[in-house]
């Protein structure tokens, strides 16, 4: 199997926990954050591991959502909305609970939309996300 290249047909990804997409995605989400950064001339190690905690803290997350939901199609609201409305057992000190649950809905998307091998969207979303942040 191909890790790097996945292709999960989407009636198994269906079946997958919405915790589990969201751990996936939270990895997906962060090395594009950190591709990011390195792309964007962001060199010390210091400064990007700074950054880069910055960008994936829920409450950034979730106004980073607020920028992609008019862009979602029906499908994807769906998974992001399964996705936040999981319910974790804590959240982080620096997020509210909402915030935490906007996060793990994204997280969630982005775990879905990698394990089909969807990365055109991926890449496309996140786009739309960074747009302003430079």
């Amino acid at each position: 199997m191909d890790y790097f290249h996945l292709s999960e047909d989407k009636q198994e990804l269906l079946k997958m926990s919405n915790l589990g997409l969201a751990y996936l995605g939270d990895a997906v989400y962060e090395l594009m954050v950190r591709s990011w950064l390195c792309c964007h001339g962001k060199l010390t190690p210091g400064s990007l591991h700074r950054a880069a905690l910055a960008y994936v803290a829920a409450p950034r997350q979730a106004r980073m959502l607020e920028k992609i939901l008019p862009s979602l199609t029906e499908e994807e609201e769906r998974i992001y909305k399964r996705g936040r409305n999981a319910n974790p057992h804590s959240h982080p000190r620096g997020a509210t609970r909402r915030e935490y649950q906007i996060a793990t809905g994204l997280e969630a998307l982005f775990g879905w939309l990698y394990i089909q091998g969807n990365t055109p969207r991926l890449n496309e979303l996140f786009e739309i996300m960074m747009e302003e942040e430079t």
